[in-house]
């Protein structure tokens, strides 16, 4: 599986757990540590953790482990790097205000609907 399709997979398990406004960034011509960046918005803590939980749950059944996780302490962004995906869950105000799409304003995006009936 290539990394785009491991970052479409990643975004079914998001959606499960009910994350919304979900963001592919491609990185390939832009950087050398990832090749996407998964962007997503939850509107709770509590929610933040459950998409973070579920995205881990779900690949280390398929034997893929993170590489690297943050924020789990405050749980307004966690960041899950799986070495050519980078997921990054944020709590809604602090997607706006960390604004990862304007940073990486260069990356091209594409926003990933909800297709889950």
């Amino acid at each position: 599986m290539d990394s785009k399709e491991f970052a479409e997979m990643i975004a079914e398990i998001i959606l499960g757990k009910k994350g919304y406004d979900l963001r592919l960034l491609d990185l390939r011509e832009l950087s050398s540590f990832a090749d996407y960046f998964l962007i997503c918005s939850a509107d709770s803590d509590v929610q933040v953790k459950a998409i973070a939980d579920a995205v881990d749950k779900d690949l280390r059944k398929l034997g893929i482990k993170c590489r690297h996780k943050e924020g789990y302490n405050a749980l307004n962004w966690v960041l899950l790097d799986y070495f050519d995906v980078v997921v990054h869950v944020f709590k809604n105000e602090s997607r706006s205000y960390y604004n990862l799409e304007k940073l990486w304003g260069d990356a091209p995006v594409t926003a990933i609907e909800d297709n889950i009936k």
